[in-house]
């Protein structure tokens, strides 16, 4: 078996490859690695990143955000959000965003993987999972970046956190919340 055969063996379809990962596999990286995107086995994403397609009925589909980020990051430990998901609390946001934020340990930035762009943001503590409590302060907290009526919004944020669980809500303030969603929430949650 060829050292090319032997890096085709290890690659997974839908998966998101760093240089050095096909470095384990190969005695000359660089010349695999052209060989393979010539092939079309691999994809170039960005500096050092490649990508194994997987094929659909309609052609390759793209890596997903999940493996993008965590090949990038080489970390798991992250939390991919839009400020779309503000739109689902019920709060006033109606605006589209074409925005990716991803709370990371590592990175802070805009910076582009493939066709997308993403912007990280340095944030020491986050849940691994979005949700009601979490978006509601993350909302306050970025209320200046959004396109919206700031006063509004936030009045249906102080209605929104009096109808949520007061327990999950104090717990997110705590946690997650800046200094303008601590300030703002210290009049309806006791924290």
């Amino acid at each position: 078996m060829t050292a090319l055969q032997q890096i085709r063996v290890h690659l997974t379809p839908g998966q998101v490859y760093r240089r050095a990962d096909i470095e384990k596999w190969s005695n000359a990286v660089d010349r695999h690695l052209n060989q393979l995107q010539n092939e079309k086995a691999l994809f170039k994403l960005s500096g050092g990143m490649y990508y194994c397609p997987k094929e659909s009925p309609f052609g390759p589909v793209p890596p997903s955000d999940h493996e993008l980020v965590k090949a990038f990051l080489k970390d798991d430990r992250f939390l991919l959000m839009t400020p779309n998901s503000y739109n689902s609390l019920g709060v006033g946001t109606t605006q589209l965003y074409n925005e990716t934020v991803v709370y990371n340990h590592k990175r802070h930035g805009i910076f582009k993987l493939g066709m997308r762009s993403f912007r990280f943001v340095l944030k020491h503590h986050f849940p691994s999972d979005l949700c009601d409590e979490f978006l509601l302060v993350d909302l306050v907290d970025h209320i200046n970046q959004l396109a919206e009526n700031r006063e509004r919004v936030l009045n249906l944020v102080k209605t929104k956190a009096l109808s949520m669980n007061q327990k999950h809500l104090k717990n997110a303030i705590v946690n997650y919340g800046g200094v303008r969603a601590k300030k703002m929430f210290k009049s309806i949650v006791e924290i």
